[in-house]
């Protein structure tokens, strides 16, 4: 047998690749990045800081203390956001896409790898950050305060339905960075629509806050007593903010298959 011969029939009993081997592939690349360790680091601290300060200047007893500390969520957001736009975006800037593609040509696979690698990072960013900052930002309320306690059922569905609602932030950024591919577009985009449509959009209407990713998290999510005028559960509102990580990671898988790399 020669030796073209052999490779090809060794290429043809080689196994092919599955999930499991896109996840390993992207979790090498993940933690070898010390921009992932850094943007990451910073988001905890930020969070965890602005919790802090929030406790501190709190000083209504009959407000929602727990939604107070957890306001620091706003800015871990964006960062995880944008981690998750650049996850996708930056091997187009930097032509690693091509190698990628070549250790596994199929793209719904790849894009699939990295929704659950940095959907896991960040899920577990975003629940460390969120109890993070519960706990630091009530250690910081002043004496008049009373303190929400985790041992509350209400309080702990606030804590650790926040912490999920950064994780599928990421997941919104990572689908963004699929469909746009452009680092700046895509961030601009990222932001636009968790910032600058809900000001443009939502702000005069209740009904449609509702559905905007930033109101949910403030008003239903983060609190132990929702805005009346959001109407539906804090587990549906974040069944709201995981279809649109869906929709958004569906376009983008469907986009990667027609577009060239």
């Amino acid at each position: 047998m020669t030796a073209t011969a052999l490779q090809q029939t060794r290429a043809a009993e080689r196994p092919g690749y599955r999930l499991r081997h896109a996840a390993r592939m992207e979790w090498i690349k993940l933690r070898s990045l010390r921009s992932t360790t850094w943007i990451l680091a910073a988001g905890l601290v930020v969070t965890i800081a602005l919790g802090t300060v929030a406790g501190l200047n709190t000083s209504d007893p009959k407000g929602d203390v727990t939604s107070n500390v957890l306001s620091g969520v706003i800015f871990g957001q964006l960062l995880l956001g944008v981690l998750g736009v650049l996850v996708m975006s930056s091997e187009y800037s930097s032509g690693t896409i091509r190698a990628t593609l070549a250790a596994i040509p199929r793209r719904p696979l790849v894009l699939a790898g990295k929704a659950v690698v940095f959907g896991t990072v960040a899920l577990v960013a975003g629940e460390v950050a969120t109890f993070g900052s519960f706990l630091a930002g009530t250690a910081a309320l002043r004496s008049s305060v009373p303190q929400p306690s985790l041992s509350d059922p209400a309080v702990l569905r606030a804590v650790v339905l926040t912490g999920a609602y950064l994780a599928l932030i990421a997941l919104i950024g990572l689908g963004i960075g699929a469909i746009v591919r452009h680092s700046a577009a895509a961030v601009t985009t990222l932001v636009g629509g968790l910032f600058v449509l809900p000001l443009v959009i939502g702000a005069g209407s209740h009904t449609v806050g509702q559905f905007m990713p930033e109101l949910i998290v403030g008003n239903s999510l983060a609190a132990v007593r929702p805005v009346k005028d959001f109407g539906m559960s804090p587990w549906l509102e974040l069944g709201i903010v995981a279809l649109y990580a869906v929709v958004l990671l569906g376009v983008g898988r469907a986009l990667l298959v027609r577009r060239d790399a």
